[in-house]
């Protein structure tokens, strides 16, 4: 076969897709014609039913995040002030630990731990909460920030916290600061 035979072949094809394709557009088109206005109002109907009910579920899913993104915003609205009091917080922990090796600074120990517990307890009202991590804890790097390793003081230690440098908090269910921690090796 030629090249000639092979480019007129292509180019039967080619008319003929057309021409079959013009044909089902005319007897779609027909088909429409056929059918009495009532018919086509009520497909035209069943279309814009759809639109809209697919329209009110955007919107339904619309209003549901907004709601969901303005409850987060309120629960972590004061992380901003909260981030900023724990440096505060976490020296009263250091001034109230210094202050219990001194015996004669029990006066001074009773006011400071006041102080401490008050602020402690307006933090905990506005969703901030410990994370608790004590010494023999599995190291965990999603939950924990590790600062150094130290060579473990026993084998059952080898891989988990040492001690614990620094606190973690939660502000509601979010981890605004991770525990800092020594781990074993």
């Amino acid at each position: 076969m030629s090249k000639k035979d092979k480019n007129n072949k292509v180019e039967d094809s080619q008319v003929e897709d057309q021409a079959t394709s013009t044909v089902e557009g005319d007897v779609e088109t027909q088909q429409e014609e056929l059918k009495s206005p009532e018919e086509q109002l009520q497909d035209q109907l069943i279309v814009e039913k759809d639109k809209f009910m697919r329209l009110f579920a955007e919107f339904e899913n619309y209003k549901k995040r907004t709601t969901k993104e303005r409850i987060e915003l309120f629960k972590t609205a004061s992380q901003d002030v909260v981030m900023a009091m724990l440096p505060i917080l976490d020296d009263f922990e250091r001034a109230l630990s210094h202050i219990e090796d001194d015996k004669e600074a029990e006066e001074l120990r009773k006011g400071v731990l006041l102080i401490y517990n008050k602020l402690q307890n307006t933090l905990e009202q506005k969703g901030l909460s410990v994370i608790e991590v004590r010494q023999g804890d599995v190291f965990n790097a999603d939950n924990h920030e590790a600062v150094t390793q130290i060579p473990a003081p026993t084998d059952d230690l080898k891989g988990k916290i040492i001690d614990v440098i620094e606190r973690g908090y939660k502000l509601g269910e979010k981890v605004i600061r991770f525990p800092k921690v020594v781990i074993g090796q």
